[in-house]
């Protein structure tokens, strides 16, 4: 009985010495797959990102929705964020300076910050135009309104976070699928529905300067934006030659933005007796965080259909979508 006793405390002794040493492989593998931990910036590229990581990553905007991307200045609490942060998503072309700066002064040692615009297009293809003048060397960001490159944002996404987070691989690639079908169904509807307008009717006078690659994939015409490079009103004039641009191309509808309603755009559609119609968005998602229209996929969608049936078409193929995001 002695020696029974004996082998039953050293088999007790040796279960807990093994259970010991396996709760602390466990715990150090935990610890070593924490969640990563992704800073972005404007709305529309979180929601990108935070499609393409799904519930495998931690994902934070800086930017906050309605704030003017151009002029946003990072508050202090932006800097914590970007000292923590493992990925660093911004748009590039020179759009976010100020908090790419900042990141670069507090980023951890093997972060990374991934500029999703400037690896989506040669400098070749770079627009400069009315609000983006070349002197400046700035060109026109926003290649995120244009289908086609936010597939690409998307792949970088993918790429990005699968070199920090090979385990989650097949997860991020299934998620890049999704949104590539998803992204692709928007291009082929919007090329459908455009068709119901006359090629000349496909013009546009914006608030803000945000379709310019858009408008050059797609095959319409951007004659000007209120909001000049300086993000100022725009002078007596401007007004004036967009007032006569207005008339001269015979445009049925001029656009203005839900997030800066402006009163010249307003006052030049009083002028020319053109439709004023201020719901578009760049910048800002639908609705609020955990509903269904907060993504990119359906601010896509709802800036193609304003355009389309303001200027007099129609659109059943992008109304009848799925997306489902």
């Amino acid at each position: 009985m002695t020696v029974n006793r004996k082998l039953v405390s050293l088999a007790l002794s040796l279960a807990l010495a093994f259970g010991i040493v396996g709760c602390s492989k466990s715990a150090s593998k935990r610890e070593s797959s924490a969640q990563l931990l992704v800073a972005t910036t404007v709305s529309p590229i979180t929601s990108i990102v935070s499609q393409i990581a799904g519930s495998n990553v931690t994902v934070q905007g800086i930017v906050p929705e309605g704030v003017n991307s151009h002029t946003f200045e990072p508050s202090p609490s932006t800097a914590e964020l970007l000292s923590k942060a493992d990925l660093i998503f911004v748009n590039g072309l020179k759009l976010e300076d100020p908090t790419e700066d900042m990141a670069r002064a507090n980023m951890k040692s093997g972060a990374k910050i991934i500029e999703l615009g400037t690896s989506s297009i040669a400098k070749s293809d770079w627009i400069f135009d009315f609000s983006f003048p070349e002197k400046d060397g700035k060109p026109n960001p926003h290649l995120w309104t244009d289908p086609l490159y936010a597939i690409k944002y998307a792949k970088t996404v993918r790429d990005s976070l699968t070199a920090a987070d090979p385990a989650h691989k097949p997860v991020f690639e299934g998620n890049f699928a999704d949104f590539e079908k998803t992204a692709t169904a928007i291009s082929e509807s919007l090329k459908s529905d455009q068709k119901s307008l006359p090629i000349a009717n496909r013009t546009l006078l914006t608030y803000h300067d945000a379709y310019a690659y858009f408008s050059r994939d797609y095959g319409w015409n951007v004659i000007g934006a209120i909001q000049p490079s300086n993000f100022e009103d725009p002078t007596p004039k401007e007004i004036t030659r967009l007032i006569d641009q207005v008339r001269a191309t015979k445009v049925k509808a001029i656009f203005g933005s839900e997030v800066f309603p402006s009163k010249v755009l307003e006052e030049i559609g009083n002028e020319t007796g053109v439709r004023y119609v201020d719901t578009l968005r760049d910048d800002d998602l639908l609705g609020g965080p955990g509903q269904p229209e907060h993504s990119w996929q359906a601010l896509m969608r709802s800036n193609y259909v304003t355009m389309i049936e303001a200027l007099g078409g129609s659109c059943p193929a992008l109304k009848s979508l799925n997306l489902d995001v």
